[in-house]
């Protein structure tokens, strides 16, 4: 139980610390291109147990998949493509159009 707590705190502040890296850096370029940030390192959200239930922090940093869904944050696109395969792919961080 204890390294499943770890492991959460260390997730959360890592998504928190890449939301605010997004943000700084869009904030700081006048013209931003979504397409060229890199993809979300969805290996750090990967459950280590499978039948550890996933606990992604309530950020909004928006993510658009080849599905047409919007994510709240790269941890929800990177469950749902951990849960559902690798045909869910990552287009660019932002709401889907």
């Amino acid at each position: 139980m204890r390294r499943s707590i770890c492991v959460h705190h260390v997730t959360t502040l890592s998504l928190m610390l890449s939301a605010l890296t997004h943000v700084t850096f869009s904030a700081l370029i006048k013209s931003r291109n979504l397409f060229t940030w890199p993809k979300p390192p969805c290996k750090m959200y990967y459950p280590i147990d499978p039948a550890y239930e996933a606990n992604c922090p309530d950020v909004v940093a928006l993510v658009c998949a080849t599905n047409g869904l919007t994510y709240k944050n790269e941890c929800f696109f990177c469950i749902d493509r951990w849960e559902f395969g690798p045909h869910i792919g990552f287009v660019k961080y932002g709401k889907c159009p």
